[in-house]
């Protein structure tokens, strides 16, 4: 087998990567809604201090600036309740029962909200999200899988130490496509073993396990990030996200925006099922 070429994520040579692609053909600017409330454990970066916006808010509205779409922050779960006309997508960087108190006090989704918020990606909005996103919801078997992770498409199980650990690219999916210069990333990250895949999963990344370091990863090669259609809706997820450096990193930037103009409905993309083809024994966990 030759021998795949491993490109190590860092700022060098790629700082000039083209941002402003994703923006909408129409003249009316999209609006995503990053939802970053912390039932669960809270991540430090979409940890505010003294009023401001978290690095992971401050990240991804400057990622829209420049590439001409509206990012609205909230752990408010009372917006759900509200007018979601006014969102073309939703960006969840959010862990635990959320309908739960979090860690903020902000007022929790009610489970009306919640209700509406899986309808509406049903019904044809995008849903973006990021590392926590898969921690969430989470049931206890045999209880079946909550609507929430099956609109997700993977649930969080744990995770080992953070460690430098290699990604392979399924190079057909905008973003990914466009970095062009490796059939695989690498960075250092916290990463999540999962389970509970959709079996409908558009596989973009690939977690290569073998030499990672940690009991949890001692099991075959699973999907990282993912596309997947959920009615209507645009479904794009990135187990990416942990460090405050992944969030600046100008690859994680290219493979976030191609997931949020794909579920925008700006750039073009079959999410074919290929979970099978490519990490066929994705659902095998450590004994």
């Amino acid at each position: 087998m030759r021998r795949r070429e491993m490109l190590k994520a860092t700022l060098a040579g790629f700082s000039a990567f083209p941002l402003a692609w994703t923006a909408a053909a129409e003249p009316a600017r999209q609006r995503i809604l990053f939802y970053t409330a912390s039932a669960g454990f809270q991540h430090s970066v979409v940890k505010r201090h003294d009023g401001r916006l978290s690095h992971a808010e401050q990240v991804l509205t400057e990622m829209g600036r420049r590439a001409g779409f509206e990012v609205e922050c909230t752990r408010d779960g009372t917006v759900f309740d509200g007018d979601l006309a006014a969102y073309d997508a939703f960006a969840f960087y959010a862990s635990g029962d959320l309908t739960q108190p979090n860690v903020d006090q902000a007022p929790p989704m009610t489970a009306a909200g919640k209700q509406r918020f899986l309808d509406a990606v049903s019904a044809g909005k995008g849903f973006v999200g990021f590392h926590a996103a898969t921690d969430a919801f989470h049931t206890t078997p045999p209880a079946p899988v909550d609507p929430y992770i099956a609109l997700v498409g993977g649930e969080a199980i744990g995770h080992g130490p953070q460690q430098e650990a290699s990604l392979l690219m399924i190079p057909r999916f905008p973003g990914v496509r466009d970095i062009g210069c490796a059939e695989g990333l690498s960075f250092f990250e916290e990463w999540y073993a999962m389970k509970n895949f959709a079996p409908d999963l558009s596989v973009i990344l690939i977690q290569e396990t073998d030499k990672m370091v940690g009991d949890c990863y001692r099991r075959p090669s699973y999907p990282s990030t993912w596309a997947r259609r959920h009615g209507q809706g645009r479904v794009f997820y990135s187990s990416l996200g942990h460090r405050e450096d992944i969030w600046t990193n100008p690859f994680f930037q290219a493979i976030a925006l191609g997931g949020i103009a794909w579920a925008l409905g700006n750039a073009a993309f079959d999410p074919k099922p290929n979970i099978q083809q490519v990490t066929p024994h994705a659902d095998q966990l450590p004994g």
